[in-house]
């Protein structure tokens, strides 16, 4: 009976994920840079860029190179936040080049690049966040456009997300970063990352407007800078570690409106060549998302067992038609659901079968999530530690 409830447990909830009004599973929320165009490059003089770098000399020239590209007049603020691997040095020197590319008329316009070189980093502010507060002060333009160093953004992409702001009088305009998947860890572990996200924060329903969902993707946010002054800048966030989420949360409860997708257009260049590095980017902020919660924590547990381990498990531990047609009908359920991000990342059809193992890692993450958070560390990131508060 047990294994019969489980996998008709499963069973419903993965036939209900296909069915919701949301569909969250889908990939139908897309903004993809235009590939040819007859008209002059857009004009980029009302956007300021600004990029917070710690210890990011492997990304960096990448990024702003692709930054140079993406049309005339636009401002890049890089925060050099105490780096110790010379990531300023290394914007001066690009400075100089994408000068000289310019004026040779080479495919990159005249990029206004200004390190910020960033104060030491003040209690009960998260690294990133106080980062970009030095450097809002500096913003003038109308549109602000928050880029991790190790975000490439494909030619036109910049005009794309203003275009999509216009278009739906939204804000703040984010797009989920293309991640790696050339490792062969990337490719079981990354798109489910975007499933769970998109799972948790279902698209359709950030992007409309009169619902609580709120939700971001912090690689590449732009948003209107009065709209990020007058709900009080980074400060008003200063020690969220799921900084991109607080956000945008701060932003649709001002009454502004969101538009959140995908893109090809965006693409993290940042490596995970194994199973620790993305349980280290994972573990992170995991047990953030369930606010600190072991209740929460357990309820998560039992969910995942249910859906992702049950309809493998129960068949094994009980092989009757009934239990066996459930599973069947769960797994196929949640294959279907999972092939969108698959496909949208150009893998096989066979990779949708593998999200059960992804799923039981993703929740070991989260275990040990918890495990750090017990043991006094929130999180930790590039050799910064934050404590547990115990006020």
């Amino acid at each position: 009976m047990l294994a019969l409830a489980v996998s008709t447990a499963a069973a419903l909830a993965w036939v209900g994920v296909l069915l919701l009004p949301s569909q969250p599973h889908r990939t139908r929320e897309r903004l993809e840079p235009a590939t040819e165009s007859s008209e002059p490059p857009a004009d980029l003089g009302d956007v300021t860029v600004l990029i917070p770098a710690r210890d990011e000399s492997a990304h960096i020239a990448t990024t702003l190179t692709a930054l140079a590209r993406q049309g005339p007049r636009l401002r890049v603020l890089v925060i050099d936040d105490e780096s110790t691997d010379g990531t300023a040095e290394i914007c001066a020197r690009l400075r100089a080049s994408l000068a000289h590319a310019s004026a040779a008329h080479e495919p990159a316009f005249a990029l206004a690049i200004e390190v910020v070189r960033g104060a030491p980093l003040p209690a009960g502010w998260g690294g990133k966040l106080w980062a970009l507060e030095q450097a809002l002060a500096r913003v003038a333009t109308g549109f602000t456009l928050l880029l991790d160093a190790d975000i490439e953004l494909k030619p036109a992409m910049i005009p794309a997300l203003l275009a999509k702001s216009r278009d739906t009088q939204a804000e703040l305009v984010s797009v989920m970063a293309r991640l790696n998947t050339r490792g062969i860890w990337e490719r079981l572990l990354a798109p489910p990352f975007v499933f769970f996200f998109k799972l948790l924060y279902p698209f359709a329903r950030v992007n409309a407007r009169g619902t609580a969902t709120a939700a971001a993707a912090g690689g590449c946010v732009l948003v209107a800078t009065r709209v990020l002054k007058e709900i009080g800048g980074f400060a008003a966030i200063r020690d969220a570690l799921i900084d991109d989420v607080s956000l945008a949360k701060r932003v649709k409860a001002a009454r502004h409106g969101l538009w959140l997708g995908l893109s090809h257009g965006v693409v993290s260049r940042r490596e995970y060549p194994n199973l620790a590095a993305f349980w280290r980017m994972v573990s992170r902020s995991a047990f953030t998302e369930l606010d600190y919660s072991a209740a929460r924590l357990l309820a998560v547990a039992v969910t995942m067992a249910v859906l992702f381990v049950g309809p493998i498990a129960a068949p094994l531990s009980s092989p009757t038609p009934g239990v066996l047609a459930a599973s069947a009908l769960a797994l196929a359920a949640m294959s279907g659901a999972y092939l969108p991000i698959v496909r949208f990342y150009g893998l096989p059809w066979i990779s949708s079968l593998t999200l059960p193992l992804a799923a039981v890692l993703f929740l070991a993450m989260t275990f040990g999530s918890a495990v750090n958070y017990w043991r006094g560390v929130r999180a930790s990131w590039k050799s910064r530690a934050y404590a547990v508060s115990r006020e």
